[in-house]
C-alpha cells in the first residue's frame, strides 16, 4: 500500500467519523420539542421546559461550530504536512529520541489545547453563566488549565517517555512492557486519584455529624457495608450541576458527594443515590471496568506494535524516516473505528451495569427516592428527557431518565 492511499486512508476515517456525529447530533435535536412521557410529567412547568429546550439548542449549535472548526483545523494540518513540520521542529531543537517524541507531542497538545481555549470560555462563561449553572471565576478557568497542562507534562510526559524508551531496547516486544505499567498506573490510580488529584482542583471535606451521616451509617450497618469514607466536595465553586461518584477499592474506597447535591436533594433521596453508588461496588462494577479497560489497552498497544514501525504511515504524514511519534500519530487515527466500536459495546455494559445498580438501590433502600433524586437533578441540570434512541446508543453511559424509571417501577 503506498502512502498516498493511506494518507487518503487517514483522512476519509476523520471525515466519516464527523459525518457520522454531525448525523447523530441532528438526530438527536430534531428530539428537542418532542412531547414530554407520561412518566416524566411534572419534573419542568412550562417555563422551566422552554429553558431546558433553549439551552439544549444552544449546546447543539455550539457543538457542530467547535466541531466544524476542529475538522477544518485538523484536515489542513494533514494536508498542509503539519506533523512533518512539527518533526522537523522538534528535531531541531534536540537529538534525543526520547525528547523529540516528548517534545513534538507536548508542541501538539499545546497547540490544540490553545485552540480549544476560546471555544471552553464561551461554553463556560457564556452558555453555562446564561442558564445558571457557571461558578467558576475566571480565575478559577486560569488555574485549571496551568494544572492540567502541568499534570500533563509530568505524568502524560511520563508515561509517554517510559513507552518510548521500552520501543527503543524492545521494538516488538514493547507492547508489553507498556501494557503493564499502563496497568499498575491505571490501577493506582482508580485507588489513589481521590486523595491525590481531587485535591490539585477541588476541597474535600469528610461528611460532618448530623441526620444525613447517621442515615448513611445506618444504610451502610444494615447491608453490611463497611464505610468509613465520607467526603464532599466543593463542586460548587464551579457549576451547580450536582453529582456523586464511588473509587477506588478496598481499605482505599470511598464515596464523594458534592456539596450542590446535598443542597438539591432530601436526606432520604441523598441516601438512595449513595445505595445506588454501593450497588456499583457490591456488584463489582468497578473491578469488571478495571478488568475491562486494562484489556482493551493490552489490545490496542498490541496493534500498535504490528503498525508502529511501517515506514509507510510515516511517509503518509509526510516523513520520510519511520519514528515512533509519528507511526503513533497515524496509528491513532486508523485505530479509532475500533475504538468507537469499543466504546459502543462499554456504553452498553455501562448502562446494564446502571440498571443493576438502581435494582441494588431499590431492592436494600427505596425505589421512590430514587426516582425523585433522578427527577430533581435531571431537572436542575435541564436534561434532554427525550434523546434519539441511536444517540442513545452511540454517546450515553446511563440509561435514559425515562427507561431508569420504568425499571424502578417494575
Amino acid at each position: 500500500m503506498t502512502p498516498t492511499i493511506v494518507f487518503y486512508i487517514l483522512i476519509s476515517i476523520i471525515c466519516i467519523k464527523f459525518i457520522f456525529d454531525t448525523v447523530l447530533n441532528y438526530l438527536n435535536s430534531k428530539h428537542f420539542n418532542d412531547k414530554i412521557p407520561d412518566e416524566l410529567k411534572g419534573i419542568y412547568n412550562e417555563e422551566e421546559y422552554l429553558k431546558s429546550q433553549q439551552y439544549k439548542k444552544e449546546k447543539y449549535k455550539f457543538s457542530f461550530i467547535s466541531s466544524t472548526f476542529s475538522i477544518i483545523a485538523t484536515l489542513l494540518f494533514f494536508i498542509f504536512d503539519g506533523f512533518a513540520f512539527v518533526d522537523t521542529l522538534a528535531k531541531s531543537i534536540t537529538s534525543n529520541s526520547i525528547l523529540v517524541t516528548l517534545v513534538f507531542f507536548g508542541i501538539i497538545a499545546l497547540a490544540s489545547d490553545i485552540f480549544s481555549i476560546p471555544f471552553s470560555y464561551y461554553k463556560t462563561f457564556v452558555i453555562e453563566e446564561k442558564f445558571g449553572f457557571n461558578k467558576s471565576t475566571k480565575t478559577t478557568f486560569v488555574l485549571d488549565k496551568l494544572k492540567g497542562w502541568m499534570m500533563l507534562l509530568i505524568i502524560g510526559g511520563g508515561i509517554l517517555a517510559l513507552i518510548t524508551w521500552f520501543y527503543q531496547i524492545t521494538t516488538n516486544t514493547f507492547w508489553l512492557y507498556a501494557w503493564l505499567l499502563i496497568s499498575v498506573f491505571t490501577v493506582f490510580m482508580n485507588m489513589f486519584y481521590s486523595k491525590l488529584i481531587v485535591p490539585l482542583f477541588n476541597k474535600q471535606k469528610p461528611l460532618v455529624e448530623g441526620e444525613l451521616k447517621t442515615k448513611i451509617e445506618n444504610f451502610a450497618k444494615k447491608i453490611g457495608f463497611k464505610l468509613q469514607n465520607i467526603f464532599v466536595i466543593d463542586g460548587s465553586k464551579r457549576s451547580t450541576k450536582a453529582n456523586a461518584y464511588f473509587s477506588g477499592f478496598g481499605s482505599q474506597k470511598r464515596i464523594t458527594l458534592y456539596d450542590t447535591l446535598i443542597n438539591d436533594l432530601e436526606t432520604n433521596e441523598i441516601v438512595a443515590v449513595l445505595a445506588h453508588e454501593v450497588g456499583h461496588y457490591k456488584q463489582k462494577h468497578i473491578i469488571y471496568n478495571l478488568i475491562a479497560s486494562i484489556l482493551l489497552t493490552g489490545f490496542m498497544l498490541y496493534i500498535l506494535s504490528l503498525m508502529v514501525s511501517n515506514q509507510v504511515l510515516s511517509q503518509a504524514l509526510g516523513v520520510e524516516q519511520a519514528s515512533f511519534h509519528i507511526g503513533l500519530i497515524a496509528f491513532s487515527v486508523l485505530y479509532s473505528p475500533i475504538s468507537e466500536f469499543t466504546n459502543f459495546i462499554m456504553n452498553i455494559l455501562s448502562r446494564k451495569f446502571e440498571y443493576e445498580a438502581d435494582d441494588y438501590a431499590k431492592k436494600h433502600y427505596n425505589a421512590n427516592a430514587l426516582i425523585s433524586s433522578l427527577k430533581k437533578l435531571s431537572k436542575n441540570s435541564l436534561s434532554n428527557l427525550t434523546p434519539h434512541p441511536l444517540y442513545v446508543k452511540f454517546h450515553y453511559s446511563h440509561p435514559t431518565l425515562l427507561q431508569r424509571i420504568l425499571n424502578l417501577k417494575k
